[in-house]
């Protein structure tokens, strides 16, 4: 099949990739000409495990190809998909600008029955506004489809190409066909394709993902109460865990959930909601608590310290919002930085990927290491802002000789609190007995 993905960040480019990789001819389209320069040369402009690997084959095959110009990657496609940002305004709306804009251009280029697919997470009654675009310009047969992304970074690869499910929206049986084929090749060991109206398909994204966020921040208030009553968390989560209608995933609790996807979602159905003349109070009260507890070991820290982090300084291990990605967005770790050097403290920072992104927006206020050793040198103490693999098992013979004093502020509670105090460490993690230790 024929397949043009109009923009080629995140979403795009693994989406691009992906239905290559099952042997469409796929073009890409963006308006950055450097990007297009790059991609078309081989070199892939974001980090994402294994994706790599899948972009290199199908550009060297011929099946994967970039373009600036939306007329020449459009025009032979069968199914369009928009995969276009829609960053947040002020009061949490998504913008449409740019998802509306190319409906309107296609309008002007499409001359025959097109599927187009909003891939963007969008609000309900987008595909209808899309529609609308179009159809100002353009007066044959066409279709608008929602086929929203449940891609998670960092393993985004596995999650295109062995879905747990695929929704679709749409009331086309036409559109319904070209879906269906589309999507085979990833559903054959028997995962659901999801039909629905467009409305639907558009809520389920949000849904999804403010219920995700919604289980993280409930376990983040568990740890807050776990450490005033001194239980444990873990405890807690296992015990919670094993119960088959709550589920082992995303109770484990940390200093807040970041990334694009969670923060954004979760203000655009605030405002949604709000718009409806509901008050969605469990997502307000959501939101209160991610941005309390991104800051949650700050006042930890300032009791160990005496009260003035002045003239002190920290290691910092993990910059990106999440592991196995070097995405920064909403990430906890720039929250701890900021309060940091706010409150007169330096910080030396180390993550696999994201160091550069961070050195965009920090310049010279933040230094950097080669290695997660190299800026313990001479630090007073070191924090854990994520998860990545590699800090879970370091030498802690080394960490302790390049420390000042023995501590470690662990916002991923990457350790065991009885093993630490046994290796010399004065150990704060997060719901549990170390970080009500002072």
């Amino acid at each position: 099949m024929k397949i043009a993905v109009v923009g080629t960040g995140y979403v795009g480019l693994v989406t691009g990739t992906c239905f290559a990789e099952t042997g469409n001819d796929v073009y890409c389209v963006d308006i950055d000409p450097v990007k297009v320069q790059k991609l078309s040369s081989g070199i892939i402009t974001i980090y994402e495990p294994g994706l790599e690997k899948l972009f290199i084959r199908n550009l060297r095959e011929g099946r994967l190809r970039f373009t600036t110009d939306l007329r020449s990657g459009v025009e032979e496609a069968e199914v369009i998909f928009l995969a276009l940002p829609t960053p947040p305004g002020e009061d949490g709306s998504a913008d449409l600008k740019y998802v509306l804009g190319v409906a309107s251009d296609l309008g002007r280029i499409i001359k025959d029955y097109k599927v187009i697919v909003d891939k963007s997470t969008v609000p309900v009654g987008t595909a209808e506004r899309v529609h609308t675009a179009i159809a100002s310009n353009y007066t044959g047969s066409f279709d608008v489809v929602s086929n929203p992304e449940f891609l998670r970074e960092g393993v985004a690869v596995d999650d295109f190409m062995k879905p747990d499910r695929v929704v679709i929206g749409t009331q086309s049986e036409r559109a319904k066909l070209v879906m269906s084929e589309l999507f085979s090749p990833f559903v054959r060991s028997g995962n659901p394709v999801i039909f629905m109206d467009e409305r639907s398909a558009e809520l389920t994204k949000y849904a999804a993902n403010a219920f995700l966020a919604t289980k993280i921040s409930f376990m983040n208030e568990i740890a807050q109460l776990c450490e005033r009553l001194g239980a444990d968390v873990d405890m807690v989560r296992r015990g919670m865990g094993s119960d088959e209608r709550i589920g082992k995933r995303f109770l484990f609790p940390g200093i807040g959930y970041g990334g694009s996807c969670f923060p954004k979602d979760v203000k655009a159905l605030v405002k949604s909601s709000d718009d409806a003349g509901y008050d969605f109070q469990i997502l307000n009260a959501v939101m209160n608590v991610n941005s309390t507890q991104k800051r949650h070991l700050l006042p930890v820290i300032k009791k160990y310290f005496g009260g003035d982090l002045r003239g002190r300084h920290f290691a910092l291990w993990g910059l990106a919002f999440k592991p196995n990605t070097d995405d920064i967005r909403e990430a906890p770790a720039l929250d701890i930085m900021d309060a940091l050097l706010s409150d007169g403290a330096s910080v030396s920072a180390f993550d696999p990927e994201a160091m550069e992104n961070v050195r965009k927006l920090y310049d010279s206020r933040v230094k950097f290491g080669k290695n997660r050793y190299e800026i313990l040198e001479g630090a007073d103490a070191l924090i854990i802002a994520t998860e990545w693999n590699e800090f879970r098992t370091p030498d802690f013979v080394s960490v302790k000789e390049k420390l000042k004093h023995p501590a470690i502020f662990d916002g991923r509670n990457l350790f065991d609190v009885v093993e630490m105090e046994k290796k010399g460490f004065e150990y704060f993690s997060i719901g549990r007995r170390s970080s009500i230790k002072n």
